[in-house]
């Protein structure tokens, strides 16, 4: 394990591409688990707080998302029990309108079967956005048709959207997400934890 993450943390392909971008930044890979993590997050990719801080979701999107989960910071950031693999493991940058670029996707080309085959006691994956839940679930169908769905990959896989404050809109027009997803998710959640700590 340490060695593939060491690869990852000395991954430069992306150097040209970030260097061409509004932010002319560098990479920074961002991804954290242990072998013995239960619970995989795929989300997209980490921002420009995550990037500068090396830690995934430590913004607002990590706020909802841990809310979404029923997780404190200390247990959403036990590694040996939650990986966090992003499809892209840095900050892609801002396009010249101040917007997120997305995930460029050599990352997941190179890094992402070779990392992921080292985790092998995942017991739930949340596949957050629509870049995550093509790659893992080998569908074109748009994010909310496929969150719309998440009793069919269910129990081990629930697909989620982003909890980005783009996202607002999506869940007042998705009232059912809240009511319905999210019970069923901390449920899951709970479960897998304190059967961890038992």
């Amino acid at each position: 394990m340490g060695d593939i993450f060491g690869q990852v943390a000395c991954c430069s392909i992306c150097s040209r591409i970030f260097s061409e971008t509004e932010t002319k930044h560098k990479p920074r890979p961002v991804l954290r688990g242990k072998r013995t993590a239960k619970i995989l997050i795929a989300g997209q990719a980490p921002g420009i707080r995550v990037y500068k801080s090396g830690l995934p979701f430590l913004d607002s999107s990590g706020d909802v998302l841990r809310g979404w989960m029923g997780l404190n910071k200390d247990d959403f950031y036990d590694e040996t029990n939650i990986a966090i693999i992003p499809m892209a493991f840095c900050f892609p940058g801002y396009d010249a309108k101040g917007s997120d670029l997305p995930p460029p996707k050599i990352c997941a080309q190179t890094w992402r079967s070779s990392i992921l085959k080292n985790f092998e006691n995942f017991e739930l994956q949340l596949i957050v956005g629509s870049f995550a839940q093509k790659w893992h679930l080998d569908t074109d169908r748009t994010m909310t048709a496929v969150v719309q769905n998440w009793r069919n990959y269910s129990p081990k896989i629930v697909p989620l959207p982003h909890p980005s404050w783009r996202n607002r809109s999506w869940l007042k027009k998705n009232l059912w997400f809240e009511r319905e997803l999210v019970p069923v998710l901390r449920d899951k959640v709970r479960g897998i934890l304190k059967n961890e700590t038992a």
